[in-house]
Order: structure tokens, then C-alpha cells, then sequence
């Protein structure tokens, strides 16, 4: 069992245990999960390896890659510009960027490209890790490509272009790319970066699909799905239908999924690659602590980003039910994943709570009702796209320590 290390309230208790217990049955190698309640850190808790290849130990300022909790920060950014009346979320994308009507993309607002509407999921060509820190170039690809379903009519997990998609919002009307515009409008104080410098990189956690050696290295795929499911909004299939239909899709090329979720390719060491984590991929390109996640959380759940208004309109659900990529079911506000198939949150928190997953095990949430922030980052690549039951049982304690 790998040693804990930090601090955790007594109160929240369940939460250490569940941490805890990840690395017991062999479901981490190395972790970190912090907590805000009413604003106060009553987590903040590290533990296991952050380099299995030198056995470096993970520490209370180790960094690790967030996949797709990126994207609440990229829309973030792009809400703030709204609020700031910089454009208008219902109104056409081409009012501020005319050349993304190609092909019958006239009709596309602002929210569509905000809540996985807009019909552009992958690119149309093999796209390189190198040409991807250019996110000028990538959004005008994107412009220029015909959807593969007219804006607005359903909704599909835009896995990585969303980030070129939302993110042009930022560039263009603040002329900074979204990292640049975080870090100075308001994550400066957090240690978290879309972009980040050599000496961020250098000491990140390093990511890997190697799990421990122990009886229990199964444990996640024999963990208690139909709990997690049961506090979805509208669980619609089985695990094993759902984990197949994905799996089938995963080794397909041609499938949406394969496309969306494969292209840009990180290139060579994967998404430890540091021209990936250089380049700012506003989908998917970010290194967080978890208490700079979850203190991101904290500061948009109290109003210091966004006013409670903005935020309270950008939770309500945009689009819900079956996903045109990811083939199950999924729920999108303005940015931010709502409680569902790909986002599992306990009972307590399915009217309020908001976020977004990641694909290797990663969560952010943020609770306004609650007044609560979570965020769990792992380096141990789970098994499933996102909602992983490790961050989820994390999660589950959080609320029921709030009790």
C-alpha cells in the first residue's frame, strides 16, 4: 500500500479512505486529490510513484496532465469574454469570425461550438503534434472543413477540436491564446498551466498504462459500476453493451470515436510528450496540481471568475441524451459536462453539480449548492474515456462528508 501524504480535515475523512483505498487494490501508482468546502481546503492529499520508469515519488507540488478537464477552463475563458460583452453566445460564429460559414456553417452560434454542437469532432486530415501548438492554423482548418451534421442537430463529444473550436473565442477576441488568458485573467495564483513552461514540465508526473503488480490490478474493471450508473441522469445501457460499443469503436478507424479522440496524435511518449504539453492544446493540454484544479473550482463556484449569474446560465443543460461520438449518453452546458454517462456524480449532486472528466482518470467538479470544488489527477491511464470510478468514489465521499 503506497503512503498517503498531507492533509485531510477529520471530517473528511471518507475521502483519505477512498484515496486510500485506491492504491490498497492496486487502482493507482501515483495520485493526488484536494477538496474546498465553503471555501476552505479540507483536502489536499498526495501519494505513490510520479515516474515508474525512475521511481520518482509523487509530491505536494507535482504536476499532472488533465486530459479533458482543459475544456472548462477553455470555455471559462470564453464565458468570461461573453459576460465582458465581447459577443453574444446565441449569436452567429461568423459575426466575429466570418470565414467558419464555409459549407453550411452559417447558421452556427457561439453556443454550438460551446456544447459539442457544432459538428466538427475531428479534423479531416492527420494532424501532428507539431502542428498543433498553432492555434491559428488549426481553428482555420476547422472553418474551412464541411460538419458532418448540420449545427445544432445533436450534439458529439468533440474530443480535441473543440479546444481550436471554443478557444478561437478567446484568440480572437482577446488576442491571447486561452492559456495566456487564464493564467492572466484568473487562474495566475493557482499552479495550473495550458502551455506550460520546460520547468513545469520536468517535474510532472509522468503518465503510464503499467499497473502494479497484485492480485487486485483488476480491481476498477470489478468495481461496483451499477452504483456509479445509479447516479447518472439517465443511465440508458448495460456496462458491458456500453463497453463494447466503445471498444468497437475505438479499433475502428473510421468511427467518430477513433477520429475525435486519436487526431492530433501526441507523437512519441504519448501525451508525455513535451511538445504537447508546450504546445497549450486547449482541449486537452493541460498540467494541473490538484489544488490548483480544485482551487479553480473553488474561485468559479464563489463567484470570483464568473458572476454567479454567468455560471448559474452556463450549468444548465445545452444538450443531453445520446452522443454522436462517444455512442452513450452525455450531458453539456455551455463547456461544462453535466451529471451523466460520462460524468458520474452521487444523487446529492446531480441538480448543480458541473465540470468535466478526463480520459485518464482525471476530474474536475464544482458544486454552487454545495459550495464545494473536487479535483483527483492520477497518472495510472484508466480504462474508460471518462467518469472513471476512481475519481468517482473520491467524489462520492466528498458529498457525503459534507453531512
Amino acid at each position: 500500500m503506497s503512503t498517503v501524504q498531507g492533509y485531510c480535515d477529520p471530517a473528511f475523512s471518507g475521502v483519505r479512505d477512498a484515496f486510500e483505498r485506491n492504491f490498497a487494490e492496486a487502482r493507482e501508482i501515483g495520485a493526488a486529490v484536494a477538496v474546498y468546502a465553503g471555501g476552505r481546503r479540507v483536502v489536499d492529499l498526495w501519494g505513490g510513484i510520479a515516474d515508474h520508469r525512475t521511481g520518482r515519488e509523487w509530491e505536494a507540488g507535482t504536476p499532472a496532465f488533465g486530459f479533458s478537464c482543459t475544456k472548462a477552463v477553455t470555455a471559462t475563458a470564453a464565458l468570461l469574454l461573453a459576460e465582458r460583452g465581447a459577443y453574444d453566445i446565441d449569436g452567429p460564429v461568423t459575426d466575429w469570425w466570418p470565414e467558419f460559414g464555409a459549407h453550411g456553417k452559417e447558421g452556427a452560434t457561439a453556443a454550438h461550438l460551446l456544447s459539442h454542437q457544432v459538428g466538427l469532432p475531428s479534423f479531416a486530415r492527420s494532424v501532428s503534434a507539431e502542428e498543433a501548438a498553432d492555434a491559428q492554423a488549426m481553428a482555420a482548418e476547422l472553418a474551412a472543413q464541411k460538419p458532418e451534421w448540420t449545427p445544432g442537430d445533436g450534439h458529439g463529444y468533440h474530443a480535441l477540436t473543440y479546444g481550436w473550436l471554443a478557444g478561437e473565442i478567446v484568440r480572437r477576441l482577446s488576442g491571447r491564446t486561452v492559456g495566456a488568458f487564464a493564467k492572466e485573467e484568473f487562474t495566475g495564483d493557482l499552479d495550473l498551466w495550458i502551455g506550460a513552461p520546460d520547468d513545469v514540465i520536468e517535474r510532472a508526473a509522468k503518465l503510464t498504462a503499467r499497473r502494479p503488480k497484485s492480485a487486485a490490478a483488476d480491481a476498477q474493471s470489478s468495481a461496483p459500476k451499477s452504483e456509479a450508473a445509479g447516479a447518472t441522469e439517465k443511465p440508458q445501457a448495460r456496462d458491458g453493451d456500453m463497453l463494447s460499443r466503445l471498444a468497437t469503436a475505438y479499433t475502428d478507424p473510421d468511427s467518430s470515436f477513433n477520429r475525435a479522440l486519436n487526431n492530433p496524435h501526441p507523437g512519441k511518449g504519448g501525451y508525455n510528450n513535451p511538445v504537447v504539453l508546450r504546445g497549450g492544446w486547449p482541449a486537452a493540454g493541460m498540467l494541473t496540481t490538484a489544488t490548483g484544479l480544485a482551487g479553480f473550482y473553488r474561485d468559479l463556484v464563489a463567484g470570483r471568475i464568473l458572476k454567479p449569474e454567468t455560471l448559474r446560465d452556463a450549468i444548465k443543460p445545452r444538450v443531453s441524451g445520446p452522443d454522436r461520438t462517444m455512442l452513450i449518453d452525455s450531458s453539456f452546458g455551455l463547456g461544462y459536462m453535466r451529471p451523466s454517462m460520462t460524468f458520474f456524480t452521487p444523487a446529492t449532486g446531480r441538480d448543480s453539480a458541473f465540470g468535466h472528466t478526463g480520459a485518464g482518470g482525471s476530474i474536475g467538479l464544482g458544486d454552487p449548492d454545495a459550495d464545494l470544488a473536487v479535483a483527483y489527477l492520477p497518472n495510472l491511464m484508466g480504462d474508460q474515456l471518462s467518469g472513471d470510478l476512481r475519481a468517482y468514489s473520491v467524489v462520492k465521499a466528498a458529498y457525503a462528508s459534507l453531512s
